[in-house]
């Protein structure tokens, strides 16, 4: 079987976001890149992106929030080091979902209400 690069979308957000927040900004990475396989967060983050991936029908992955800050983004937001120890959740999520050797497809988007991030990383697999 082929392998084909699974595609999942990892989420940061604000105390203040809402499942809209969310579910805007996976809307505008499917608009720049296609389908997305997966969805993922660190776990500190998870009830949120669960009801997405309800909604949506959609995979959800957990992450360590401690692994958070091994991983280099291309996103380097004051205001996400200081919260979180890296450069930004949404790409550092996506990075760690996606496995060893994957690759973010741009730096994280910006949901309209600016309360939520998301990044596509590309992993190997089978589809």
């Amino acid at each position: 079987m082929k392998q084909l690069a699974l595609r999942i979308a990892g989420f940061g957000f604000r105390r203040e976001a809402t499942v809209g927040s969310l579910g805007q900004a996976l809307d505008q990475l499917v608009e720049h890149y296609g389908a997305i396989d997966k969805l993922a967060a660190a776990r500190s983050m998870l009830p949120l992106v669960e009801k997405l991936g309800q909604l949506r029908h959609i995979e959800v992955i957990a992450v360590s929030d401690a692994e958070l800050t091994k991983v280099t983004t291309l996103t380097h937001s004051t205001q996400s080091m200081q919260a979180r120890g890296t450069g930004s959740v949404a790409e550092a999520v996506a990075l760690l979902a996606a496995g060893h050797n994957a690759k973010l497809v741009g730096s994280r988007i910006i949901s309209a209400d600016r309360q939520a991030t998301a990044a596509l990383a590309l992993a190997e697999g089978n589809r």
